[in-house]
């Protein structure tokens, strides 16, 4: 086979350090585009970020030219150096240390996106880590609830 022809589609979910509340209504909209520039950047483009206040969702197909650790660690750490710079109420700003990476299939991306669009009506009935756990749970995913926080 002469070709590699990948298809992975993602959905990331990560946190600001210790969920602290700082993605608001002033910085929301330019943070995502920001964010999507990054993963087209690295060939990995976005198909729907959001959040809420203290966290992010992206729904993206990652690039057969980056590992996904890769990927994450430009895309925080280059997130995180823009957003510092956007005033002083951010620059304090950190992503938490890990992240939640999942892989989805093709049949669920407008599903996916769907939730990803709906964060801020989903979050007036649960918090951040409450649908985290379901998301684990969803995803199968084992883990030591004292070391998923930080």
């Amino acid at each position: 086979m002469g070709q590699s022809l990948v298809q992975n589609y993602l959905h990331l979910v990560f946190a600001t350090r210790y969920r602290k509340p700082l993605i608001d209504a002033i910085i929301e909209t330019k943070l995502h585009e920001y964010m999507a520039g990054i993963c087209d950047n690295l060939d990995s483009p976005a198909i729907k970020i959001g959040g809420h206040f203290d966290h992010i969702h992206i729904a993206c197909s990652l690039s057969k030219k980056i590992a996904l650790v890769d990927f994450l660690e430009e895309l925080k750490k280059s997130s995180s150096k823009w957003l510092k710079k956007q005033g002083e109420k951010y620059e304090n700003f950190f992503w938490q240390g890990g992240y939640g990476a999942f892989s989805v299939s093709p049949s669920q991306i407008d599903q996916l996106v769907l939730y990803i669009q709906n964060q801020h009506e989903h979050h007036q009935k649960m918090s951040f880590q409450e649908e985290y756990r379901e998301l684990l749970k969803k995803y199968k995913v084992e883990y030591d609830e004292r070391y998923v926080w930080d």
